[in-house]
């Protein structure tokens, strides 16, 4: 038992550990870092080109409707167990 519990506390030390090395500041240089393409030692530096097109603003709805009323179901009589009414037996029934 005493193994396990020092297990998961080493796992989890080690886990942070390992957040915190990948979360770690470093240059912002990666796209020319050694001069590398695809894994092969060319020296040709090129910063990668980044198309995109502009950002599109839609205009505002012309009319804001109001949200639709709730609905509420009717509400339900009352309940009336079962009774005796002149003399005849009268099982239970809504009002």
């Amino acid at each position: 038992m005493f193994t396990i519990k020092r297990f998961g506390a080493m796992a989890a030390v080690l886990g942070l550990v390992a957040i915190g090395v990948t979360a770690m500041p470093g240059k912002a240089d990666a796209w020319w870092r050694g001069g590398y393409c695809c894994g092969i030692g060319i020296g040709v530096v090129v910063p990668p080109i980044v198309v995109a097109p502009g950002p599109v603003y839609a205009p505002p709805p012309v009319y804001y409707a109001p949200p639709p009323a709730a609905y509420y179901a009717p509400p339900q009589g009352t309940w009336i167990p079962g009774h005796y009414e002149g003399g005849y037996w009268v099982p239970g029934h809504w009002a």
